[in-house]
């Protein structure tokens, strides 16, 4: 599955922006849910000097490997299944 062109050049702009110290973690509101966030801002200066943070993405809450599966290697177009033991703690 191929990552879409939007996606790649988006991350090249985070990556940029944390390469020049230009990144920022901001708390915000989710505008549908009204949830908390902690979003991923590149941080920018407008013509007029104000500031300008551009949201990129937020955390996860809880733990992301419960929150995401990964793609899957043996199918391109599929994903890992949910592991049943998926939320349980695991010692290291």
């Amino acid at each position: 599955m191929a990552i879409p062109d939007h996606a790649r050049t988006n991350f090249n702009t985070l990556l940029r922006a944390a390469g020049d110290g230009n990144l920022a973690l901001m708390e915000c509101l989710e505008a549908v849910t009204g949830k908390r966030r902690y979003v991923l801002c590149a941080v920018s200066r407008a013509e007029d000097g104000d500031y300008v943070m551009t949201p990129f993405g937020h955390l996860a809450d809880g733990n992301p490997y419960d929150a995401y599966l990964p793609p899957d290697p043996d199918d391109p177009d599929g994903f890992l299944p949910k592991p049943a033991d998926a939320g349980r703690q695991v010692d290291d």
